[in-house]
């Protein structure tokens, strides 16, 4: 599979991407994109769930920051584990 250029739209990127992500033929272009995406849904989650939690003690804003940065802990390293599994199966 070829690498994209820097010169193709982003939907033609996206689409290689799945294409290799599908076929099993994992780049590190793909590694580093799902890397990302991981980081942040992690950061998300990691936000809305310690505000749902300790909004009320903490305040709002230090506990959406400190999930944020907590959210990732596990996300990143899961998925790195296993897009690498993945690409030695």
């Amino acid at each position: 599979m070829a690498m994209p250029k820097s010169t193709d739209p982003p939907e033609k990127i996206m689409k290689n991407i799945f294409q290799q992500l599908s076929s099993g033929s994992l780049g590190a272009a793909t590694i580093v994109v799902w890397a990302l995406v991981a980081a942040l849904l992690a950061m998300a989650g990691g936000a809305l769930s310690a505000m749902r939690l300790a909004g009320k003690d903490l305040g709002n804003a230090l506990a959406s920051m400190m999930g944020a940065l907590f959210g990732p802990v596990a996300a990143v390293p899961g998925i790195l584990i296993a897009l690498i599994i993945l690409k030695f199966l």
